[in-house]
């Protein structure tokens, strides 16, 4: 081979993994959400689970994209562990389809139907299909469609030009001698496996298995560790994406590698000691397109056959090596919410505020942190605030789904009322943990870019950071207690915040006028304050329905109310007002 050989490999190489990229995210993106939503439902048997797998990866064009969504499922909560050992199964099932297309090179005949269905043929023309599709349209669903019909196109223009650069090493002996050297089953395996790993899919290194099939040296001795390797190698996306989940998660990689592992051992012992024993007649036997495919697809499939009934033991298994830890805040919170209390409902409301407690206690916890971040931005705390943001997530969902599966039940007023306070309070308590980790951001973009606030913004940041941190402690208190006369100091407290929020936008103006604060620093500033402002509306909102709750009034109205207090109509809410304005605001005049 010439240089310009290896040059013209290259770029077939590179040709046929950018159509296999470019295949399977348009395929992604015309199937839509409902790949998703399918995966995440159709899993409640092993055998819907195994041919679900093997229908999405079809559709997708890799096992790893496939796995890696199980992984996401499972450490978002979605899916059980359980669940996705059938699908991963049938995952490596369905990742064989590529191969199976590509042997359409091996046709032969002298009939225009055959030369037209070549790949050679025809990835021209659906290029070209695709290519004027895009011209022509300004839909997102015709433009996936042509995306498609390219990448299509490409994969298989990548395949003819790799064995274009391939066809002089027919006659090559050296080749033919480097080749050999895989007879040794377990060099072969290593091959496929780094192979794999490298490209990270399967079934691109089939394909490139597939193109140096047309030089006529690879035999089935040669060919077939290969291809049991490349089974172990394609783990290797799903190992690096299971990095920062949960054990869980993990768990899903470990049953990945333990099928693969199994079913090469499976099969490595049984060619070798069948050839050894009676003799293979195809042993030394060239291997075509279509052989390397059928190969492929018999591994995957009796390899899943023959576990699919250890499921569970696999499961228990992969439990043994990563064990379990103590149970993680979301586990041992979520599992309050029982459906053996739907009967209960007032049982029922009693965990569900115990839960959202939970949700509060993590609320005090981020708002420190975040404020912590605001001035010393550190990776590790960054994540850590960032973990409890999922807990307050999964904590909204679930209470929200077990909060209208009480609704269903014959309830109380007084229940209802509690349904009410809950699914508001809920909705609150998450965004106040939004805007923690949004502040929290802000620490970060100040340390990336070096921004720093003067030394009076500092101050007064420090002030507003405590008088928020107030209200997010009067606002739990009232909620832990159900307390009416607490709950009544959040809104006066909240106004001033209000009024804080404009006087330290107006003090920045006056000390960027000055030279004395920087631009960047002001946007920093804006949208620290605007943050801080969100965070009391939310607290006074979870007030007004601790109020409204505990009103024993029918016609107590939450608006008119808090027009009321606005308007400094009661003795008490001046006082509070007073107080807080002389204890947040006076200092900062």
């Amino acid at each position: 081979m010439t240089i310009f050989s290896v040059l013209t490999l290259c770029g077939g190489i590179g040709l046929f993994l950018y159509g296999m990229s470019l295949l399977g995210t348009s395929l992604e993106k015309i199937a839509g959400a409902g790949l998703e939503r399918t995966l995440e439902r159709l899993t409640n048997s092993r055998l819907k689970g195994l041919a679900l797998g093997a229908v999405v990866t079809g559709v997708i064009q890799s096992s790893a994209a496939t796995t890696v969504m199980l992984v996401g499922f499972v450490n978002a909560g979605i899916m059980k562990f359980a669940q996705t050992v059938p699908v991963i199964m049938g995952a490596n099932i369905g990742t064989t389809i590529t191969g199976q297309i590509l042997r359409l090179g091996d046709l032969s005949g002298s009939q225009l139907i055959f030369e037209l269905i070549k790949p050679s043929s025809f990835a021209p023309i659906v290029i070209a299909i695709g290519s004027f599709m895009i011209l022509i349209t300004k839909r997102r669903k015709t433009r996936d469609i042509a995306h498609l019909l390219i990448g299509f196109g490409i994969l298989f223009f990548g395949m003819t030009t790799m064995e274009s650069a391939l066809a002089p090493l027919k006659d090559s002996n050296a080749f033919q001698e480097i080749f050999f050297m895989f007879r040794n089953p377990l060099l072969g395996v290593l091959l496929g496996a780094v192979v794999t790993a490298v490209l990270q899919s399967s079934s691109a290194s089939v394909g490139i298995l597939q193109a140096i099939s047309s030089t006529g040296t690879v035999t089935f001795s040669m060919a077939a560790p290969i291809i049991i390797g490349q089974n172990i190698g394609k783990c290797i996306t799903v190992l690096i994406a299971s990095i920062g989940t949960n054990k869980n998660a993990k768990r899903v990689v470990v049953c990945h590698l333990m099928i693969n592992i199994i079913g090469a051992i499976l099969f490595l012992v049984g060619i070798y000691g069948f050839q050894n024993l009676v003799g293979l007649s195809f042993w030394e036997k060239s291997m075509t397109r279509g052989n390397i495919a059928d190969f492929h697809t018999l591994f995957n499939i009796a390899t899943s056959v023959i576990l699919l009934p250890f499921c569970s033991g696999l499961v228990s298994i992969s439990k043994k090596i990563l064990k379990d830890d103590a149970p993680s805040r979301a586990d041992s919170s979520l599992a309050l919410l029982d459906d053996i209390f739907l009967d209960r409902p007032t049982v029922a409301l009693e965990q569900c505020r115990k839960v959202t407690l939970s949700m509060g206690e993590t609320i005090q916890e981020n708002y420190d942190m975040a404020v912590t971040l605001l001035h010393n931005f550190d990776e590790k705390t960054f994540e850590k605030l960032n973990e409890n943001e999922d807990f307050l997530d999964k904590c909204e969902t679930a209470l929200g789904e077990y909060l209208v599966r009480i609704t269903s039940q014959n309830i109380r007023r007084e229940d209802q009322k509690e349904v009410a306070e809950l699914l508001h309070s809920v909705g609150d308590f998450e965004r106040i943990g939004d805007h923690c980790v949004n502040v929290a951001e802000v620490g970060q973009f100040n340390q990336e870019q070096g921004i720093y606030f003067s030394e009076k913004g500092l101050e007064e940041i420090r002030i507003v950071t405590e008088a928020v941190k107030q209200v997010v402690t009067i606002t739990l208190e009232a909620y832990k207690n159900d307390d009416l006369v607490v709950a009544y100091r959040v809104e006066p407290l909240e106004e001033v915040i209000d009024v804080l929020k404009e006087a330290l936008k107006t003090h920045h103006i006056e000390r960027l006028s000055n030279g004395d604060c920087s631009v960047q620093a002001g946007i920093s500033l804006t949208e620290f304050l605007t943050n801080m402002e969100r965070i009391s509306d939310h607290c006074s909102n979870i007030a007004l329905h601790i109020i409204e709750k505990l009103n024993s009034s029918k016609s107590f109205d939450s608006h008119e109310y808090q027009q009321l207090m606005h308007r400094g109509l009661t003795e008490e809410y001046k006082a509070l007002y007073k107080y807080y304005e002389s204890k947040y605001y006076d200092p900062i005049k």
